[in-house]
């Protein structure tokens, strides 16, 4: 089953059009469908059928789809997957509230999933997004918080990012009856790879070709977010005139970044953040991968083991 086939056929041709076009030209503009192919791929792992997993995959890339018009919003991001964002293409409003529909649209699709499953299926959607709102709390909470440790940003983007990938996963085995210890070592595997996702991402953010990366490389930087790159940067300081010209840099907000940004890439250059950084990623994706070994060993693993080293090899 094509997953993307099956996010393009839902219908959003309604009225008000101001509403639901949004919708449309969001999830029309492709990204990696990363989340509903989790839940397909561990729902094939037990001998699930795609049908009945199908529900559940479609609403967690809506509600994932959902989150990023918020995120934009908070964020300010003018461009998001090589196109302007629906606040800039629309407005603010808009944003706000054709995401809050698309919340609304992931849950309708969600109670498609076989009657039986449907409970635990939304104990654990239920879960995960109450994580996803946590952790994006404590992301606007470090925006004006001093001093943030790595372990609280590891904290945060656990809860931001990871649990969805975890869900899709657990969600996907439940559904096709596997047992708890499983849902439990996919859910970890898709903790893991969620870590090593965002530092990638992270990285990126500094390092990543713009006609590539699908937003504007240096955004992070321009808002001040104290990523994973700028705290190890951070941990790294050994020159006290150094740390305070990044934090410096880190205290302004300006118009046209474009100084700043090249100023603080060199300073987390001379740290030598980036090696540091792909380090981190590459043991989080390799912790992901040993918990696939306790798993059955089929097709189905052995995408895991490709769309984990993928992702987090990524250059988008």
């Amino acid at each position: 089953m094509d997953i993307n086939n099956e996010i393009l056929k839902l219908d959003w041709d309604r009225e008000p059009y101001g509403l639901y076009e949004p919708i449309e030209y969001t999830l029309a503009a492709g990204g990696k469908r990363v989340r509903p192919q989790l839940a397909m791929i561990a729902n094939q792992m037990f001998g699930g059928n795609d049908e009945d997993v199908l529900p559940a995959a479609l609403a967690l890339e809506v509600f994932h789809n959902f989150t990023l018009l918020h995120d934009d919003v908070m964020d300010k991001a003018d461009v998001r997957r090589g196109r302007p964002t629906v606040h800039v293409k629309w407005n603010e409003n808009t944003a706000i509230l054709s995401g809050d529909q698309m919340l609304i649209e992931a849950y309708k699709l969600l109670s498609g999933v076989p009657a039986d499953k449907l409970p635990r299926v939304l104990q654990l959607f239920n879960k995960m997004a109450t994580e996803i709102c946590e952790g994006q709390q404590y992301d606007v909470d470090f925006e004006g918080q001093e001093h943030v440790t790595i372990e609280e940003y590891l904290k945060m983007i656990r809860l931001k990012t990871s649990v969805l990938l975890a869900n899709a996963l657990q969600t996907g085995a439940y559904i096709a009856g596997a047992d708890e210890q499983a849902q439990g070592d996919l859910y970890e595997f898709g903790i893991n790879i969620g870590l090593a996702f965002q530092i990638q991402d992270d990285i990126l953010d500094v390092w990543g070709d713009p006609k590539t990366f699908g937003k504007a490389v240096g955004g992070d930087i321009s808002c001040n977010k104290k990523t994973f790159v700028y705290l190890e940067a951070m941990r790294r300081l050994g020159d006290e005139a150094i740390g305070n010209e990044l934090q410096q840099w880190y205290s302004q907000v300006l118009e046209d970044n474009t100084t700043k940004i090249a100023a603080v890439k060199e300073i987390f250059e001379q740290l030598d953040v980036r090696t540091a950084c792909e380090k981190v990623v590459e043991d989080y994706t390799q912790k992901a991968l040993a918990l696939l070994n306790q798993l059955p060993q089929n097709a189905a693993t052995e995408q895991l083991r490709q769309l984990a080293n993928k992702l987090n090899t990524r250059k988008d």
